[in-house]
């Protein structure tokens, strides 16, 4: 749920569209494509979604995991911002969706960096460490349901390498966790993922007001 950034006029935000994102023909296509559907809100947003190519691009990451892909608008994102043999593991459960992504990630000509896999994430993800995954990866991305966010973490954190970079979307869940009356599940889940990151030693971490807020956490 990654639609705009929190706090921002509209002025200030189109100013910050016009003067910073930059967008390939396809990643228009996509956005325009996903907008059209009953969930688009859950779109990364064109400048979220930058911020995470850029951050793989200093990092110098090859090998990324994504837990929640959609239509595939973060996965291109980063995808475009890996060297040649680099490599996403993008984990999702829809076919629907994850069809309109693979059909833009062909067009973008990135298809080949892009390891689609649908099943439940936990699920990907306990296969990936039982197979030796652990310690392999460089970055992660995190954007899939709530209630799961701690279990995500928990083990795309075994998965990365030490001083890999873990982002999480949506950390401040439209300003929702501030909300002492808004009690429902999601959000609650939220709120222990923040506070657990917050006192977890063992990454360096900060909470970023991009878009629905990105934490990023790496790892010691």
């Amino acid at each position: 749920m990654s639609v705009t950034t929190l706090g921002l006029s509209k002025p200030v935000r189109d100013y910050l569209i016009d003067h910073s994102v930059r967008q390939t023909a396809v990643q228009k296509a996509l956005a325009g494509e996903t907008a059209k559907l009953p969930m688009a809100r859950m779109q990364s947003s064109p400048e979220s979604a930058q911020f995470l190519g850029l951050l793989a691009a200093l990092i110098g990451a090859k090998r990324i995991v994504e837990v929640g892909v959609f239509t595939g608008y973060a996965t291109l994102a980063m995808a475009l911002a890996l060297p040649k043999g680099g490599r996403i593991v993008a984990l999702d459960v829809s076919e629907d969706y994850t069809k309109i992504a693979r059909k833009h990630w062909k067009k973008a000509k990135v298809e080949k960096k892009i390891d689609l896999r649908l099943a439940p994430a936990l699920e990907s993800l306990d296969k990936m460490l039982a197979k030796g995954a652990a310690g392999t990866f460089d970055m992660a991305f995190i954007d899939a349901d709530k209630e799961n966010y701690l279990g995500y973490y928990e083990r795309v954190l075994k998965l990365l390498r030490r001083g890999g970079l873990v982002a999480v979307d949506n950390v401040l869940w439209g300003g929702s966790v501030a909300d002492p009356k808004d009690k429902s599940a999601s959000t609650r889940a939220i709120r222990a993922f923040n506070k657990k990151l917050k006192g977890d030693k063992r990454v360096d971490v900060s909470m970023v007001p991009i878009a629905d807020g990105v934490t990023l956490a790496r790892k010691r």
